[in-house]
Parts: structure tokens; C-alpha cells; sequence
């Protein structure tokens, strides 16, 4: 797989799972509205979609090492990466009641985040694979942890 695409993917993968199940956590958590979470997503994958796809262009350009083909690579790769990533999480919410759909969403993420980073730390000869994947999952549980409580919070001070 050429680098602009590897990076552009998993920019956009890691993105899409972190970002959309924070939001959904942290939605589900204050409002309990199906609605405001499946609207939340949509918007998470086409709106951040289209600002991270321009972070990377950006990031990309100032590197001054990647040709104009290897920056529109890695600006669409990051794109549909992070827009099909973070809309896959819709299908859970208009299938299940709520609760339920969050946490089969957290697994979809994970599960997303562990073959990602597992797959990468092999492709980069990582000594310890599993420490890789390890810290991935860690950092991914540290955000959806947190939404749910700052979720929490703004319930509470909602009402």
C-alpha cells in the first residue's frame, strides 16, 4: 500500500473511531436521544471528514517532501476513510435501542483501532505488536471514558 494512502487511512480510521464514539458516548450520555446521536455522527463524518482530510493536506504541503498525486492521495484517503469509519456507526443506532448501540459501537471501535494498530506495528516491525495495539486501545477507552462522564456533567448542569 503506497505511504500517502497508508497515512491518509490511518489518519482517518483513528479519527473516525475516537471522534465519532466520544461524541456518541458523550451525546447519549446528556441528551438520551437517538436523534441528536445519529444527527451528531452524520455531521462528525462529513464536517470533521473534510477538516482532518484539510489538516493532512496542510501537514502534508508544509512537509515539502511529497508530490502534488502523494498530497491528494493522503487528503482523500483521510477523507472517505474517516467519513465511511464514522458512519458505520449509525447502522447500531437505527437498529438497536440505544444503550445497546452504544456498546456495540464501542466494540465496533475497538475492534476497528486493535486490527488498525496491529496491522500497522506488523507492517513497521514493531517489537511488540500487542504493546502497540495495547497503547492504541488505552488511548481510545481514556476518550470514550471521559465522554461519558463530561456527558454526565452537562446532563446535571442541564437540568
Amino acid at each position: 500500500m503506497k505511504t500517502s494512502i497508508k497515512k491518509g487511512l490511518g489518519f482517518g480510521l483513528a479519527s473516525g473511531v475516537i471522534t465519532t464514539l466520544g461524541l456518541m458516548v458523550g451525546l447519549s450520555s446528556s441528551t438520551q436521544s437517538i436523534a441528536a446521536v445519529i444527527g451528531g455522527v452524520v455531521v462528525i463524518a462529513l464536517a470533521d471528514g473534510m477538516s482532518d482530510a484539510l489538516g493532512i493536506h496542510i501537514s502534508e504541503e508544509s512537509e515539502n517532501a511529497h508530490s502534488t498525486r502523494e498530497i491528494w492521495e493522503a487528503t482523500l484517503a483521510t477523507f472517505f476513510s474517516k467519513l465511511i469509519v464514522a458512519l458505520s456507526f449509525v447502522a447500531p443506532v437505527l437498529l438497536l435501542s440505544l444503550t445497546p448501540a452504544i456498546i456495540v459501537s464501542i466494540i465496533w471501535g475497538l475492534l476497528l483501532i486493535a486490527c488498525f494498530s496491529y496491522y500497522t506495528a506488523l507492517q513497521n516491525k514493531e517489537e511488540s505488536t500487542w504493546k502497540v495495539v495495547a497503547e492504541h486501545l488505552a488511548i481510545a477507552l481514556v476518550v470514550i471514558i471521559s465522554s461519558h462522564y463530561v456527558g454526565h456533567l452537562v446532563y446535571q448542569v442541564g437540568h
